[in-house]
């Protein structure tokens, strides 16, 4: 069976581009993340946008396991501030990956700005990174944005992150019509169908039905 890397350790990733894989009904295709695989150096996302971060991501894992790989870069980008944190929402309280002190020194930081003013959106971007007779060019980088706007308060205790208080554009997951939920109260299953990394994700179906084949 194939396999494809994504360059990551955090399992909810992995179970949405597994989910993706399912869905599109392309078999033969096994995929991995980093704690499946022996260890090596990582190097620093230094890259001064989303793209240049996956594809480092990306690069290092092909070229370091020979498979092809996949990596995802993506954070909050809050229209009062003018799109940070970007690039720094996983540290934007100043240590990396503390989720509640981020939403924390977000929510402060906005605590003045009126509701009509508090569009934001997620942005992903997935870079597929391969031999170049498997993967077109070598490399496919894509992107998806999630829109939505910020409440004053987190609801749910689902997802990660800003999801809590991330209000997305549109019908709620039940449907047309019903209360709109945050990201954190939607169902794994409703939140990977429509959120930004599901929407990148999306792009790269046929890209990751030829590795299968």
């Amino acid at each position: 069976m194939a396999q494809v890397l994504l360059a990551s350790r955090n399992a909810k990733k992995l179970r949405e581009l597994r989910a993706v894989v399912e869905r599109a009904g392309i078999v033969g295709l096994e995929v991995v993340g980093l704690d499946d695989l022996p260890p090596f150096e990582e190097l620093p996302e230094d890259a001064p946008d989303f793209a240049g971060n996956a594809l480092i991501k990306a690069r290092q894992g092909f070229a370091m396991t020979g498979l092809p790989c996949l990596a995802d870069d993506s954070g909050i980008c809050v229209d009062a501030l003018n799109g940070m944190p970007g690039l720094l929402s996983a540290r934007w309280s100043g240590r990396h990956g503390d989720d509640q002190a981020n939403l924390r020194l977000l929510l402060d930081q906005l605590s003045d700005v009126p509701d009509a003013r508090r569009g934001a959106h997620f942005l992903s971007v997935c870079a597929l990174v391969g031999d170049p007779g498997r993967v077109p060019g070598g490399a496919v980088t894509v992107e998806g944005v999630w829109r939505g706007t910020l409440l004053r308060a987190p609801r749910g205790d689902g997802g990660f992150g800003y999801d809590p208080i991330f209000l997305p554009d549109g019908a709620g997951a039940d449907g047309a019509g019903a209360a709109r939920l945050t990201a954190a109260e939607m169902t794994p299953e409703a939140k990977n169908a429509v959120s930004h990394r599901a929407r990148a994700l999306a792009q790269l179906v046929e890209p990751l039905r030829a590795l299968a084949g």
